[in-house]
């Protein structure tokens, strides 16, 4: 089960250690560096259907495979680079994941402009501040919320691909956007 240091957390995350210190230094932890935004936005896409354990297990991959996240130079990947990711063992071999990260990177560049970073725009959908919900079990935690959905439907109407507002719920959740730690969990107040 979890480690053995007399801290209550949240019980999804107790069947593994690589979980553990992600639960533990990561999530719902507030990110503003841009580069960090950019990795939760592929890493969650890649997601989709899949269980988050194995996209933790594959991060180093996707860093390797994704230029270190660095949105600039991932916007430059062409149709060899497609090609090249689809036969790397490091990260989920998905055709339409590879093209939307892609893809992707080329939107949030336009944001970027736009806003000055993707951290300006994202945490607007927030009003700047994380939303707190008071869970007390797993099923009180919501999996879209009405900030989800306007985040999600603007990417959308942007060009962003994988970020249905479930997917963009998660990225919340996983940059500190969102606190959703159960209230009994030690990081709930942190």
């Amino acid at each position: 089960m979890g480690p053995d240091d007399g801290k209550t957390r949240c019980p999804w995350c107790l069947s593994e250690p690589l979980y553990v210190r992600y639960h533990d230094e990561e999530w719902g932890v507030p990110v503003h560096d841009d580069r960090k935004l950019f990795e939760f936005l592929v890493l969650e896409g890649a997601q989709a259907g899949l269980s988050w354990l194995t996209i933790l297990k594959r991060r180093p991959g996707y860093r390797k495979a994704f230029c270190g996240f660095n949105a600039a130079k991932v916007a430059r990947l062409g149709e060899p680079d497609v090609l090249r990711l689809m036969q790397d063992t490091g990260i989920i071999r998905n055709q339409a994941k590879i093209r939307a990260a892609i893809g992707n990177a080329r939107e949030f560049l336009k944001l970027r402009e736009e806003f000055g970073s993707f951290d300006a725009y994202s945490w607007k959908f927030v009003d700047g501040k994380p939303l707190v919900h008071r869970c007390r079990t797993l099923k009180d935690i919501p999996v879209t919320t009405p900030e989800s959905d306007a985040f999600s439907k603007d990417l959308k109407r942007r060009g962003f691909k994988f970020v249905g507002s479930t997917i963009i719920y998660a990225h919340m959740q996983a940059v500190g956007m969102a606190n959703d730690h159960l209230v009994d969990c030690f990081r709930y107040g942190n």
